[in-house]
């Protein structure tokens, strides 16, 4: 289906990406970090954004799609050692807060997201890259495949992930499923059982758990279902909720908190190569 794309003022001034036979759309705000602050599939909002915090520059946003690179989560002191020197990066690195080229693919069925290394980007992190972001709109589904290719002439060390906020009705009705037995609560960095810190979601948890590559947040009283599906090397799925937001991020990232320095499951790239991510967001409505 093609799709149109188109800048908006209001109720904040973004780009619209609209199919008009579906009514289904994306508002994406290429200023803030590449941030799709609202998907609309089947007439329902999936995504959820405090508009008023969004409104305050000072704050760090709630709600949306961030996009993480080149960390998922902090490294310890917000610092990192690479050829004998340190850098110093902010929590989940510095994309989300970057300013992204915006464009329609040539084939109309979705929007080109683009970012490139800068000169305050190069301070904080010694690569040069191109990041480009494919995102489509489906039939009950969002479909976002990255690619990443290191420009520079070493090995690039890396982490990817997406933030996304959804909105739930209640968070004392809903489910998480498709997640491995054991997650690391990342309140504590303890060890537990999954289901056991599940069950404090309307408390708020954070939680990373080894990926099925595919999940689900099932909302019982809205009687609806989003699923998230994932392929290698989406090896991570990270859960979070902040009462009372009636929201649940689950998260696909490549690697965990602190991996620029400790290396767990962080990806290494050759110069000259590209590394591609995928992951599909699928909303249904029980039957």
């Amino acid at each position: 289906m093609p799709l149109s794309l188109s800048k908006k003022c209001s109720p904040y001034d973004h780009w619209e990406c609209l199919s008009e036979e579906t009514g289904d759309c994306l508002k994406i705000v290429p200023e803030r970090g590449g941030l799709i602050t609202s998907w609309k599939c089947n007439g329902r909002e999936i995504i959820y954004l405090d508009q008023t915090r969004f409104a305050d520059t000072s704050k760090s946003i709630r709600g949306g799609i961030p996009i993480l690179f080149p960390i998922c989560g902090g490294l310890l002191d917000n610092k990192f050692i690479f050829d004998n020197i340190e850098y110093k990066l902010e929590q989940h690195g510095f994309a989300r807060d970057s300013s992204w080229e915006i464009n329609l693919l040539n084939d109309k069925s979705g929007i080109l997201l683009k970012l490139q290394e800068t000169n305050s980007s190069l301070l904080a992190y010694p690569f040069k890259f191109d990041l480009q972001i494919e995102i489509k709109l489906k039939s009950n589904s969002l479909e976002i495949l990255s690619r990443i290719k290191n420009n520079s002439h070493k090995i690039m060390p890396f982490s990817f992930g997406l933030h996304p906020y959804f909105s739930v009705s209640d968070l004392n009705q809903v489910q998480i499923t498709g997640l491995k037995d054991q997650c690391i609560n990342q309140k504590n960095m303890e060890i537990k059982k999954t289901d056991q810190v599940l069950k404090s979601l309307s408390d708020g948890i954070d939680l990373i758990s080894e990926t099925n590559n595919s999940s689900q947040i099932i909302d019982l009283k809205d009687k609806s279902y989003l699923t998230m599906v994932t392929k290698q090397p989406f090896n991570l799925t990270v859960v979070w909720t902040e009462p009372p937001r009636k929201m649940v991020c689950l998260e696909p990232w490549t690697s965990p908190r602190n991996s620029l320095n400790n290396h767990q499951n962080l990806i290494k790239l050759n110069s000259g190569k590209i590394q591609e991510l995928y992951c599909k967001f699928i909303f249904n409505k029980f039957t």
